[in-house]
């Protein structure tokens, strides 16, 4: 497995860093961390689907992202002074693996390796880049938009090979991730159908014009 955010690092870093960690594997519906759990340690995800989960004002529970192979979470818990607890649950949505980087490790790396200190700044970057980006995207930009590019964004996720893709998620939890309520994201997925984009089955979205999507969720 490639992480994109280990890019910045030389061959003999990247392996040193990923000898600290320790490999992790989770069922389907195990919780990965818990919400208010301690935040002692990053997780580079290798294998599987995971979901990010808060608990909202009046304590539901609202999915707010999907992360595959090559994504992380967890990384202000490098930080100096870093918040005490985790702000989301993760579980796994299928069977999955992670490499986990304890902080204290990683303040040994950190003493020894001034490569560390940049990958913490490229982790932090990243994620300031994401948020500013749901940001804008949330304030400015229409329910359809968001909907197209969830959907796209599920689609290379989870896609395989060329050609339609299976996103085995349900429509509740779509709903959840663009930040709409369900009839409304359903209508939404209704004028996809009839496009022939999308094709809808119990707990699943199949995106069959992953081109369309593509260019109608920028």
């Amino acid at each position: 497995m490639e992480w994109s955010l280990l890019a910045a690092l030389d061959d003999a870093e990247r392996e040193r860093l990923l000898a600290t960690t320790r490999r992790r594997r989770f069922a389907k519906g195990e919780v990965v961390v818990h919400e208010g759990d301690p935040a002692d340690s990053l997780h580079l995800v290798e294998s599987g689907m995971l979901a990010v989960r808060v608990t909202t004002a009046d304590g539901a529970s609202a999915t707010l992202n999907v992360l595959g192979p090559g994504s992380y979470f967890g990384e202000l818990s490098l930080l100096d002074g870093h918040p005490p607890t985790r702000s989301a649950t993760v579980v796994a949505l299928e069977p999955a693996e992670t490499r986990v980087l304890s902080a204290s490790g990683f303040a040994e790396l950190r003493r020894d390796h001034r490569a560390a200190e940049q990958l913490l700044l490229t982790l932090l970057a990243r994620r300031v880049e994401e948020l500013s980006s749901r940001l804008l995207e949330a304030t400015y930009d229409s329910l359809d938009r968001r909907v197209y590019r969830r959907l796209h964004e599920l689609a290379e996720l989870y896609a395989a090979t060329p050609g339609p893709v299976t996103v085995p998620l349900t429509q509740e939890l779509v709903a959840e991730l663009v930040g709409g309520t369900r009839p409304s994201v359903n209508q939404i997925l209704q004028r996809l159908v009839a496009r022939g984009v999308v094709e809808l089955g119990r707990g699943r979205v199949t995106v069959t014009d992953r081109v369309w999507l593509a260019e109608h969720a920028g």
